[in-house]
């Protein structure tokens, strides 16, 4: 689900997408995505590709969103993963990456973008792809 939902964002040209595998460190979540978003407009068009694609893909909503009134984060919460979207500097700020430090990280890039899986509909057979595959 962690792919899926970085999929959502790097299709709305999310840049710095980064996902951070927490199982073996907490059991509030076991994702988060990170990402970048260059305005606020980006920033709301990021966040609802993200749950317009997890309505379709997974006919799973949002269970919690916070700050989509003052635009400097956002972050739709999954249960099993929270997604972060950050302007720069607030990502600098925070440093979520830092902060869960310990955690396994898979960064992902334009390159790395797969219309095929955002494209899919609920129904669809195909295997769910590995969040965590071919880590560094």
């Amino acid at each position: 689900m962690a792919l899926y939902t970085a999929q959502f964002a790097l299709s709305k040209k999310a840049d710095q997408v980064t996902i951070l595998d927490l199982r073996e460190l907490t059991s509030v979540t076991d994702f988060f995505v990170i990402c970048t978003a260059l305005s606020d407009t980006h920033m709301q068009s990021i966040a609802e590709g993200i749950r317009r694609g997890m309505r379709k893909k997974y006919k799973n909503h949002v269970w919690h969103v916070e700050g989509e009134k003052n635009a400097k984060w956002i972050l739709l919460d999954y249960v099993d993963v929270v997604v972060h979207i950050f302007k720069d500097e607030e990502r600098e700020f925070y440093a979520l990456e830092r902060l869960w430090g310990d955690a396994p990280k898979r960064e992902l890039t334009a390159a790395d973008f797969d219309e095929t899986l955002v494209s899919l509909t609920p129904t669809d057979e195909t295997e769910e792809p590995d969040d965590m595959a071919e880590m560094d």
